[in-house]
C-alpha cells in the first residue's frame, strides 16, 4: 500500500509483511468501519532507531501477524506530515513520556490518542516491555476497558488541542523578553566544550539565535563569546564531517565527538547563517572554509534533478552506523599515501568506550588552528580523503523536497553569496527557488516534491520559509520579481491558514480534512517554528516593501505569538527571536551605481539578521523610506533606519562599516 508514496521512508515499508496504510481518510473511515484500534508509527528515513524497529519488528513476520490482527496499522513519515507528528508527540508528552522517534502511538479508531511510546524491542529487554507484549496488552485493554479508554482520549485530546490551537490575549512586546531568555540559555552553556550543558548536545539553532540577537541588541559580548565557542567546538568535533562537509544531526556525548551520523539539510542551512553572522564579526576563517566546505557538500550531493535539494542523509550503510564516514589508521596510510604522515598534525581518529565502530575523525583545539593557518594544505589532504571515500557505498539519501527546509536552505546560500561574494551560490538558490514554485498547481505549493509526485496542500511554514527565501533573493539581486512571489505566497498563507480573527496562522490548510486537531504550530523542533518563521516572513516583507498596512498586520500576529510563547519561552525560541524584527526593524537604503559599488560592499560583509537592505541603482525611482522620507537617487548614499527613524545619509564606506558594526548596549 505505500509503494506508490511520494516519500521514500514510506516506501522503504512497502515490502514489509504489516499491512501500513498511509495516514489519509480512507485509513481512519477503515479504521471506523472495522472498530479496530489504529497502531500510529511515525518516523523519518534518517532516524536510525527506526530503521533497528522496523527490522526488528516490521520485517518479522510473527510480529506483523499480531499487528494486522489486532489494529489498524498506520505508518507516517513525520518530514511529510509534521502537523500529524505535532499532535501526537505532543500527546506521548501530556502521558509522561519522553519524546522521540520511532513514535509508536495507538489511537481509537477516530484517531484520539490512548497510549504510546518510542522504540520497543520484539522481546523484553533495555528495561522495555517486548513489542508482542505491548500489542498484546493494549489489545486487552482496549477490548475491556474502551469504555474508560475512551473517555480518557477524550480528555487527552481537549488537552493537546488546548496546548497547540488555543487563542491567547495579546502580549506587548518588549526587548525585556529576548534579554530574559537569553540569561537563561546563557546559564546553560558549557563553557568548556560549548554548546549547552550535558549529552546529548545538539546544535539548537533557534538558542543560539537568541544569543546572537540578545547580543546585537544588548552589546553583551558574553552572549556572542557563547555561540562563537559552541561553533568553534562543533566544527572541530566528530559531529562535523571534516572530509566531505557538512554537520551531523548531534552528539550522543558532551564533546560533540560521537554523532548520530545523519545529515540533514535544515541542521546544514542554519549553521551556514549562524557561521556566516561569526566570521563577519571575527573574520576567523574557520568559519569561511567551513561554510564553503559545507555549500560544497549541499551542491555536490545533496541536489536532486532540477536543483532543489534533498532533506537528508541516512546514518547507517552496509547495516552500520557510521561506517561510511568513519576510518583505521591503515585507511588513511591507504588514502594519503605519501601524504599520510602529515595527517596527526591535522586530525585525530578517536574511539570512544560507548563507540562500537571504526575510529571517528575529528579534531583538537590545536589541529583545527592549525588546519586553518596550512589550509591549502589541509585542502589537498581532504580531496585525498574524499576520493578514497567515494567509492565505499554511500549511506541512503531521502530524495524529497520539502519546501520550508529548502526555503531554510535558498536563505543560506543567497546570505553567504552576498557575504562572500558568490555568484554561483545566489544562482543556486535561484534554481532550487524556481523549481519549487514551479512545483505550483492552481495557485498553491506542494508540501514535498518527489519526481513527479507531489503532497498538497503546503502548510503554514512552506509559505513562511519561501517568503524569508525571496526576500534574501530580492536582498542578493536586487530583482524586484521575488518581491512579487513572496506578495503572492503571503496571499496564500491568509488564505488557506489564516484563523479568521486576525490574530495568527494554523500549521494545516484550511481544507486540510484529515487532521484531527488543527494546531497553530508554535512550538520549536530543530527550526524554529512555523509561527515563528511566519512572523519573520511578515516582517521583513513589511520591511523590503514599506507596507505599512502589513507592518500592522506583522504586528498584531507577533503580540498574539507573544501570548501564546510567554508560558513557555524556551520551547518557543523561534517566535521570541523573530518579534525581534517586529519590535525595532532595520532596514538600510544603498543608492549607487553598480559598476564601481563601494557601499554595497560593505553591507555585504556586515550580515544582520534583524536588517532588509534594498539596493537601488543610480537615476532609478526612490523608495519610501520610514516616516515619508524619499530619498535623492542622483547621488551615492546609504540611508540607515531604524522603526520609523532614518539616520543621516551616508556617503563613506568607512563610516557605512562603522555604523553597521556599532552596536546597542
Amino acid at each position: 500500500m505505500l509503494a506508490d508514496e511520494a516519500s521514500p521512508y514510506l516506501r522503504q515499508h512497502a515490502e514489509n509483511p504489516v499491512h501500513w496504510r498511509a495516514w489519509s481518510q480512507a485509513a481512519l473511515d477503515e479504521a471506523r468501519a472495522s472498530d479496530r484500534p489504529i497502531l500510529l508509527s511515525i518516523g523519518y528515513a534518517a532516524c536510525h532507531w527506526c530503521h533497528v524497529m522496523a527490522h526488528e519488528s516490521f520485517e518479522n513476520a510473527e510480529i506483523a501477524g499480531v499487528m494486522n490482527r489486532l489494529f489498524v496499522n498506520i505508518k507516517v513519515d513525520r518530514e511529510e506530515r509534521p502537523d500529524i507528528d505535532q499532535i501526537y508527540m505532543a500527546s506521548l508528552s501530556a502521558m509522561g513520556e519522553q519524546g522521540g522517534w520511532p513514535l509508536t502511538m495507538f489511537l481509537t479508531p477516530d484517531g484520539k490518542p490512548f497510549w504510546g511510546g518510542t522504540y520497543f524491542p520484539p522481546t523484553s529487554r533495555y528495561g522495555r516491555p517486548g513489542f508482542v507484549q505491548v500489542l498484546e496488552a493494549v489489545d486487552k485493554a482496549w477490548r475491556e476497558k474502551r469504555s474508560s479508554i475512551a473517555q480518557s482520549a477524550d480528555g487527552l485530546v481537549a488537552h493537546v488541542a488546548a496546548r497547540l490551537s488555543s487563542a491567547e490575549p495579546r502580549t506587548a512586546l518588549t526587548k525585556d523578553t529576548l534579554d530574559g531568555l537569553a540569561a537563561g540559555i546563557q546559564g546553560m552553556i558549557d563553557w568548556r566544550g560549548g554548546g549547552l550543558s550535558g549529552a546529548p548536545k545538539f546544535p539548537n539553532a533557534p538558542f543560539t539565535t537568541t544569543l546572537w540577537l540578545s547580543w546585537l541588541q544588548t552589546g553583551n559580548t558574553t552572549r556572542r563569546d557563547a555561540v562563537l565557542l559552541g561553533l568553534r567546538k562543533m566544527l572541530a568535533g566528530g559531529i562535523y564531517d571534516h572530509v566531505g562537509g557538512g554537520l551531523c544531526r548531534y552528539s550522543t556525548d558532551a564533546e560533540w565527538t560521537v554523532p548520530h551520523f545523519e545529515k540533514m539539510l535544515y541542521d546544514n542551512a542554519q549553521l551556514l547563517r549562524l557561521a556566516n553572522w561569526a566570521y563577519a564579526e571575527t573574520g576567523d576563517e574557520l568559519f569561511r572554509h567551513r561554510i564553503e566546505e559545507t555549500v560544497a557538500w549541499l551542491l555536490r550531493d545533496m541536489r536532486v534533478d532540477g536543483g532543489a535539494f534533498a532533506s537528508s542523509y541516512d546514518a547507517d550503510s552496509e547495516g552500520e552506523e557510521g561506517l561510511y564516514y568513519c576510518w583505521t589508521d591503515g585507511e588513511i596510510a591507504d588514502a594519503l599515501g605519501s601524504d599520510s604522515g602529515l595527517f596527526s598534525r591535522y586530525f585525530s581518529l578517536v574511539s570512544p568506550s560507548a563507540w562500537e565502530g571504526k575510529p571517528i575523525l575529528r579534531q583538537t583545539g590545536e589541529q583545527r588552528d592549525a588546519s586553518v593557518t596550512d589550509h591549502a594544505v589541509v585542502a589537498g589532504l581532504k580531496a585525498k580523503l574524499l576520493a578514497s571515500r567515494s567509492s565505499r557505498i554511500a549511506p541512503g539519501r531521502d530524495d524529497k523536497v520539502l519546501a520550508d527546509w529548502n526555503g531554510l536552505a535558498i536563505t543560506a546560500l543567497a546570505e553567504c553569496g552576498r557575504s562572500f561574494g558568490r555568484t554561483d551560490w545566489i544562482e543556486a538558490a535561484a534554481q532550487a527557488f524556481s523549481t519549487i514554485l514551479s512545483a505550483t498547481e492552481n495557485g498553491r505549493i506542494p508540501h514535498s516534491i518527489l519526481g513527479s509526485k507531489k503532497l498538497f496542500p503546503a502548510l503554514s511554514g512552506d509559505y513562511a520559509a519561501l517568503i524569508n527565501a525571496a526576500v534574501a533573493l530580492f536582498e542578493a539581486t536586487h530583482d524586484q520579481k521575488y518581491i512579487n512571489i513572496a506578495k503572492g505566497l503571503a496571499e496564500q498563507l491568509d488564505r488557506w491558514h489564516d484563523d479568521s480573527a486576525g490574530t495568527g496562522h494554523f500549521l494545516s490548510a484550511s481544507d486540510s480534512a484529515d487532521v484531527p486537531i488543527r494546531i497553530r504550530g508554535d512550538v520549536d523542533e530543530a527550526i524554529p517554528s512555523a509561527t515563528g518563521q511566519i512572523v519573520e516572513a511578515l516582517a521583513r516583507l513589511a520591511t523590503a516593501t514599506g507596507d505599512l498596512a502589513l507592518q500592522d498586520k506583522a504586528y498584531i500576529v507577533a503580540e498574539h505569538a507573544m501570548g501564546r510563547a510567554s508560558k513557555q519561552a524556551y520551547g518557543q525560541a523561534g517566535i521570541v527571536n523573530s518579534c525581534v524584527l517586529v519590535l525595532e526593524p532595520l532596514k538600510l537604503v544603498i543608492i549607487e551605481s553598480s559598476d564601481n559599488p563601494s557601499l554595497v560592499p560593505v553591507a555585504n560583509r556586515n550580515p544582520d539578521p534583524r536588517r532588509v537592505d534594498l539596493i537601488v541603482p543610480l537615476g532609478d525611482a526612490a523608495p519610501g523610506l520610514p516616516g515619508g522620507l524619499v530619498p535623492t537617487t542622483e547621488r551615492p548614499g546609504a540611508y540607515y533606519c531604524t522603526g520609523q527613524v532614518c539616520l543621516a545619509v551616508v556617503t563613506e564606506p568607512e563610516e557605512l562599516e562603522r555604523l553597521l558594526r556599532r552596536k546597542s548596549g
